[in-house]
């Protein structure tokens, strides 16, 4: 259904009728309720901030790398779906950065992994960057955006190069 036919759909109803839909889906479906708990409660947004970090946490576990999924298109939609309950860029530059934190983390601390996770992890940390740069953020999130340059550091297919040049880019000196 376009949304056009929704909207005339749901000009039909009444005030009363519309709450009610509205209160059915909040029950019925979990991203209608933490995008309602949100909106109506934005106070909350560092633990919501925190919850999508542990989504992202748990697909590149350094603490327990047997147990890391390394799946980005999961930390991706962690991401994503934060984005969707439209948080302060802070927050969501939070929770991009996290991303390739995890993954320039992770390599550092246990090896090497095939190019396609260092092209992933490069792409998502270029996307952080645009985002926080965006936002004019620069300046807080130099020691985080800094600290993935230095996990790079001794990794190969010229990760290091790709991450500290992407790094100097946005933080000239």
């Amino acid at each position: 259904m376009s949304k056009p036919k929704l909207k005339k759909e749901l000009q039909q109803l009444t005030k009363e009728q519309l709450i009610e839909q509205i209160l059915d889906l909040y029950d019925k479906n979990k991203a209608v309720k933490e995008f309602y708990d949100f909106y109506l409660d934005p106070r909350n947004e560092k633990e919501l901030a925190e919850k999508y970090k542990k989504l992202i946490r748990k697909e590149f576990n350094v603490e327990n790398p047997m147990r890391a999924g390394l799946k980005f298109s999961v930390a991706k939609r962690a991401i994503s779906d934060f984005k969707d309950l439209q948080p302060s860029p802070e927050a969501l530059a939070d929770v991009m950065l996290y991303l390739p934190e995890c993954a320039c983390e992770l390599t550092y601390c246990y090896g090497d992994y095939p190019e396609q996770f260092y092209d992933s992890a490069y792409k998502n940390y270029i996307a952080a960057l645009e985002f926080i740069a965006r936002n004019n953020l620069l300046d807080d999130f130099r020691a985080r955006a800094e600290q993935c340059m230095e996990w790079a550091s001794p990794c190969g297919y010229g990760f290091a190069d790709d991450i500290a040049e992407a790094f100097y880019e946005y933080y000239q000196y």
